[in-house]
């Protein structure tokens, strides 16, 4: 076959029997629609209550944006061809769903990166927090973040679209990842692997790094706080971030700890879902189920629309 630079791809998805596809299809239709519901009640609930308007809710406002766009780039798709048996898609489409994927991808690993700085300046500065995390800063924090991660997915992007593909070649995932592409590709990818190695290195190990520094000032200082209950209580306003933390990057680590054009085997396509579509659908529950400040205000909300039946 010939080498062009648009091809058309097929996503071969999770399974090719009939009947696994429709269990499969309705399990990840009933986790996406519950990946949805959680994040947008979240949202609604941070949004609706002026006494979550604090810069730990609106790093989580922004975490379960994120989620809610990071499912639905992904889920859609995989839902159609398991329940259809078409995983085809075009070229062009396979670099828009790839843009967006990594978008949203990075925008998790760095909220991940700002919600841990937040979480040292609430435990480790107390006194000084509200003129640490201020609106202003908040705020910049978070569209740097959008700035950085939209200036990287588009490096990416441009960098697959000047390789060339097979015509019709048959990706062995459920979403167009870079991996798989660049080890189907007929291009020389060494260049365009090292390039989006390199980034993707220096933006994941810069919010590990900052993750790991932020918690290790931040069990110094608990371990600093005399009394057993004190230290239950600093804890506690992070074993939520902490359970997401290590819920992301054990799946992600497991997908990509290696080079791109080598990661097209089945055990990897399972963490993909995992990150893809488990965790940004876990991610609301986690921070809702202990967090009583949250599960007060959509009591709240609920009551309000009962009342108004």
């Amino acid at each position: 076959m010939n080498c062009t630079q648009a091809p058309g791809f097929i996503l071969l998805g999770l399974s090719s029997v009939p009947e696994k596809q429709q269990l499969l299809f309705s399990i990840f239709l009933a986790l996406y629609l519950l990946g949805l519901l959680g994040n947008l009640l979240l949202l609604l609930a941070i949004g609706a209550d002026v006494h979550l308007h604090t810069p730990m809710y609106f790093f989580l406002s922004q975490l379960s944006f994120v989620d809610l766009c990071f499912i639905t780039t992904i889920a859609p798709k995989m839902l159609k061809a398991l329940w259809t048996g078409d995983g085809s898609i075009s070229f062009y489409g396979c670099l828009t769903q790839l843009y967006f994927f990594a978008v949203f991808a990075d925008m998790d690993n760095l909220l991940l990166a700002v919600m841990a700085i937040d979480r040292y300046a609430a435990i480790c500065h107390p006194l000084r927090y509200p003129l640490l995390m201020t609106s202003c800063r908040c705020e910049v924090l978070v569209s740097g973040s959008w700035g950085v991660t939209n200036c990287v997915s588009l490096t990416h992007t441009l960098l697959l679209s000047q390789l060339y593909f097979h015509t019709n070649q048959e990706i062995p995932h459920f979403f167009c990842d870079f991996g798989p592409l660049l080890w189907l590709s007929c291009s020389d990818t060494h260049l365009n692997e090292g390039l989006m190695m390199t980034l993707a290195g220096v933006l994941g190990i810069s919010a590990v790094l900052c993750i790991a520094s932020s918690y290790g000032c931040i069990f110094y200082a608990v371990a600093r706080v005399p009394s057993a209950q004190g230290k239950w209580k600093a804890l506690s306003t992070c074993s939520s971030h902490l359970s997401v933390v290590l819920l992301f990057y054990s799946t992600v680590f497991a997908t990509y700890l290696k080079p791109p054009s080598s990661s097209h085997f089945s055990g990897e396509v399972v963490a993909a879902v995992l990150y893809t579509l488990v965790t940004p659908t876990l991610n609301p529950f986690i921070y809702s189920l202990r967090n009583k400040d949250v599960q007060s205000s959509l009591r709240r909300i609920l009551n309000m629309v009962k009342s108004q039946d």
